[in-house]
């Protein structure tokens, strides 16, 4: 199976938000990305298309923190679809992207043996203070030196929803 990787348009949001709906069986991830997108916190929104159909989305928000982050998520891929590599290969992208655009930190809630794999780490993330602390709170630290590894951050509004 094939498929590309292409930077969200406006005419794809209706295909974003089945792929959240089957993909998590439910509403909540489809609206939190309508929430981001309507506070304009979205910052970076890749699909993944297949034959002109949005096989799989992820989202990356911008956040508050003692330096340039970001917060992965969500992350959705069409049940049919996962585990074909299509949610790799988009936060790949993603990850690429915005380290290339000057962002020092991502963030992600999830599962740590999935974003391990990127460069995403528990044990870095225990330094920052966020109400989504916890065992699947993760950073991936863009770069060496220079980028504070402590301090508040926070999530766009819309998290507080979930």
């Amino acid at each position: 199976m094939t498929f590309a990787i292409r930077q969200e348009r406006a005419a794809d949001a209706a295909a974003v938000a089945d792929v959240h709906r089957a993909a998590f069986a439910g509403d909540a991830e489809a609206l939190l990305v309508d929430r981001i997108r309507a506070d304009r916190d979205a910052v970076l929104s890749l699909v993944a298309v297949d034959g002109g159909a949005v096989v799989g989305h992820v989202l990356f928000s911008g956040m508050i923190a003692p330096m340039r982050a970001l917060a992965l998520g969500p992350l959705g891929i069409l049940p049919g679809r996962q585990r074909g590599g299509i949610g790799s290969a988009l936060v790949r992208e993603g990850v690429a992207r915005a380290e290339a655009a000057g962002w020092q930190a991502i963030f992600v809630l999830g599962d740590p043996a999935y974003y391990r794999r990127f460069g995403f780490s528990v044990d870095a993330a225990r330094g920052f203070d966020s109400p989504h602390a916890g065992d699947h709170f993760m950073v991936r630290i863009a770069g060496q030196g220079g980028v504070a590894t402590t301090g508040p951050v926070r999530h766009a509004p819309a998290f507080a929803c979930l």
